[in-house]
């Protein structure tokens, strides 16, 4: 099959008027969620200023082009790496559970600094991320995603990579032949590895920024005449075969243009692993339900599927005792701990890390392969706890986490997220501007304003705005 010029086809035709309304309402809040990690992980994540750094050294940094939460200008580069590392760093960003991984962070960066270079309207920015989201979650569908994990990939900068490499070629206005060339340039550049487990180190954020720069350059080079690789998907030596043992390339193109992955895409209400959520989702319900304490707890059981058990409930001995943040954000028993000890979990519980409660309750925990669990992967990402306190036994399974499709947040519900995001960086005033710029992106005539608008609060008052 051609898979590569039939997704190709797909992406170059996109238009907003055509496409169903609950798609492009679901793109505008997927943006607005995004947007919120940026600022505040331009602010708040321990990597971020060796990303701003290295930016300035490499003279990525004096361009007309914005990052999120930055009153700085940066070049296309400087702006789709930062925007796309800052988009990963704090894990709150949103999630596909059938690809395993997060579509938005490779996908808008690029989709913006495409939008800045040409002056694009927002209407052809938002066609262009959502021809981003279908492109990076049906690569990873096909691939499928649990092989190519296997492998030691991560998804989230291999898919992404083609993602955005297909979401800057829209804003582009590229033909489905340049659409695919873009897919076949950006083929050379599609890595990301998840080694980053073994010492929580910020390669799992920097490679979804160099995705997102990756696909913009991809893109740049076929506008500027550059001839890339056929069948960069199917091919021979395509993506699918080069990284997955036994890909399935039709099943990046099924039912394409009927079913839109972007609609399967979830949005996390907890800053961490989205395999640990129906976990924390069932901590704080059995907390409220019975008032339990900390100290009445004497045993914690999670309830995994085996994709989960990989990257939050094993090894044991790691997950019990994590040293950093990201170790948090992958530790099924540290989430779970933070959400019984303090009844919530949000960006703030990293600073609880070295909590005598949490850490009494760390060793408690029991994380385990659940069948039953494993059978709802992966139409659901879902978790059973299972909690022994007062000599009795307090159980509950979560089939469909909160911000999954199905149980999506609401719109009110994501400004709160986004709000608690932003407030503290750009202030309440300036943070509902830019919420209702972004909600309504597709009547910008230039995208180029938008990131002005998320200037943090002290330069905006030194600058007398």
């Amino acid at each position: 099959m051609a898979v590569t010029a039939e997704l190709s086809a797909f992406c170059a035709n996109i238009r907003l008027e055509k496409l169903p309304k609950d798609v492009v309402n679901r793109a505008r809040f997927l943006v607005l969620d995004l947007i919120g990690n940026i600022v505040r992980a331009r602010h708040d994540a321990e990597s971020t200023p060796s990303f701003v750094n290295t930016v300035r050294a490499m003279g990525w940094a004096g361009g007309n082009h914005g990052v999120f939460g930055d009153s700085e200008r940066y070049t296309p580069a400087g702006a789709a790496f930062l925007n796309g590392a800052l988009a990963h760093s704090l894990d709150f960003d949103d999630t596909h559970a059938a690809g395993s991984l997060h579509p938005g962070a490779p996908v808008i960066p690029a989709a913006l600094a495409a939008g800045e270079m040409v002056g694009a309207s927002g209407v052809d920015v938002l066609a262009g991320i959502i021809a981003g989201y279908e492109v990076t979650c049906r690569v990873a569908l096909a691939l499928p995603a649990g092989e190519h994990y296997d492998r030691g990939f991560h998804p989230t900068a291999t898919c992404g990579a083609f993602g955005a490499a297909a979401a800057a070629a829209r804003v582009f206005g590229l033909n489905a032949d340049g659409v695919a060339g873009a897919m076949g340039a950006v083929l050379s550049q599609a890595a990301g590895s998840l080694q980053f487990l073994a010492n929580g180190a910020w390669t799992k954020r920097s490679q979804v920024g160099w995705a997102a720069v990756n696909g913009l350059m991809a893109a740049t080079l076929v506008r500027e005449g550059f001839k890339g690789a056929s069948e960069a998907l199917e091919g021979k030596h395509g993506f699918m075969r080069a990284y997955a043992p036994n890909p399935t390339p039709e099943r990046a193109v099924q039912d394409l243009g009927t079913v839109f992955e972007l609609m399967n895409t979830a949005v996390k209400p907890y800053p961490s692993c989205r395999y640990g959520h129906a976990g924390i989702d069932a901590a704080l319900a059995l907390r409220a339900a019975n008032a339990l304490l900390p100290e009445e707890i004497t045993a914690i059981r999670l309830g995994l599927p085996k994709s989960g058990m990989l990257l939050v409930g094993a090894p044991a001995e790691k997950k019990a005792n994590p040293l950093n943040v990201v170790d948090g954000q992958f530790s099924g028993p540290f989430v779970i701990s933070a959400a019984l000890a303090t009844g919530a979990m949000g960006w703030d519980s990293y600073k609880l890390l070295n909590d005598p409660v949490i850490r009494g309750l760390l060793p408690k925990v029991t994380s385990a392969f659940d069948p039953e669990i494993e059978a709802e992967f992966p139409t659901n990402m879902s978790g059973r706890l299972t909690i022994e306190a007062r000599g009795q036994v307090f159980t509950q399974k979560v089939v469909v986490p909160k911000g999954e499709p199905s149980n999506f947040l609401t719109e009110n519900e994501l400004k709160a997220k986004f709000r608690g995001l932003t407030d503290a960086v750009l202030g309440e005033d300036r943070a509902g501007r830019l919420a209702d710029s972004v909600l309504g992106i597709d009547t910008t005539n230039d995208i180029s304003g938008l990131a002005r608008l998320a200037t943090p609060l002290v330069e905006a008052r030194l600058a007398g705005e």
